[in-house]
């Protein structure tokens, strides 16, 4: 018969081999999905977030063509840097989800932090509405009522799990900045990193940056992805309507694997 002690060895030791398989299927996962060999498969979850009608109305009439801009500008950035897939980004289109996701907590500890993470995979696998093959990378995007001047909460990218959850706006008018926001949090899975300032928003020099050595420097024309804002004059930044005007700065594509040097 198996002794306490030596049952709770076994225990102990069951629990670190799977956290180590768990910890190498990620990163053998993220080590895939960066060498751009083959298209990033990525699915968006969408989400009546706040239950009204004209919500439900405009996340009913979701199509993929809602989502060609993101394809489009991963495409354009890519063959920037010289990397040789076609169509490095395909977007497909889940049913609607139907359950609210964990709650992003408030001023966080790392703590707080890794349960909410730990909490948000398993609620995403317990809610994949996706009957198709498995997905490089999830994208749920909540949707809000534009008139119901509702503060929208900081969007997430999670590299572990390689999950994207998104806040974005019920309307057509908004659809090209919700597709910006996704971009920016489905680079996060990938590796990518914040170029703001986390008390401001405002992008940091040079790094989130579009055009870094411009002469003037502001007012900008675009924003880098990961700066998020485009600058147009001291102290004040906007954000891009569209992808189209989006660009990858180089650091970022360092951290996405499209640069081997910076």
């Amino acid at each position: 018969m198996i002794n306490s002690d030596t049952f709770r060895k076994l225990r102990i030791t069951f629990l670190l081999l799977l956290l180590l398989m768990v910890a190498l299927n990620t990163w053998l996962s993220i080590v895939r999905v960066t060498d751009w060999q083959e298209p990033l498969w990525v699915v968006v979850y969408p989400i009546n977030a706040d239950g009204r009608q004209d919500t439900g109305q405009y996340v009913a009439a979701l199509s993929e063509e809602h989502f060609e801009d993101m394809e489009l500008f991963l495409q354009r950035e890519a063959q920037r840097y010289g990397i040789g897939i076609d169509q490095p980004l395909e977007v497909k289109l889940a049913p609607i989800v139907n359950v609210q996701p964990p709650e992003v907590p408030e001023n966080p500890s790392l703590l707080m932090n890794v349960l909410w993470s730990l909490q948000m995979r398993f609620w995403s696998w317990q809610n994949d509405s996706w009957d198709g093959p498995n997905p490089d990378i999830r994208i749920y995007m909540r949707f809000f009522s534009p008139s119901n001047r509702h503060v929208l909460e900081h969007s997430l990218g999670l590299q572990k799990g390689m999950i994207g959850l998104v806040n974005g706006y019920a309307h057509v008018d908004y659809q090209g900045r919700n597709n910006m926001v996704a971009m920016h949090e489905l680079m996060h899975t990938l590796g990518a990193t914040d170029k703001y300032d986390l008390e401001t928003n405002l992008p940091l020099w040079p790094e989130g940056y579009a055009h870094p050595h411009q002469k003037p420097l502001i007012p900008q024309a675009q924003a880098e992805v990961m700066g998020g804002r485009i600058m147009v004059q001291a102290g004040f930044a906007i954000m891009p309507k569209t992808l189209e005007q989006v660009i990858v700065g180089p650091q970022t594509a360092h951290e996405i694997n499209w640069r081997k040097n910076r």
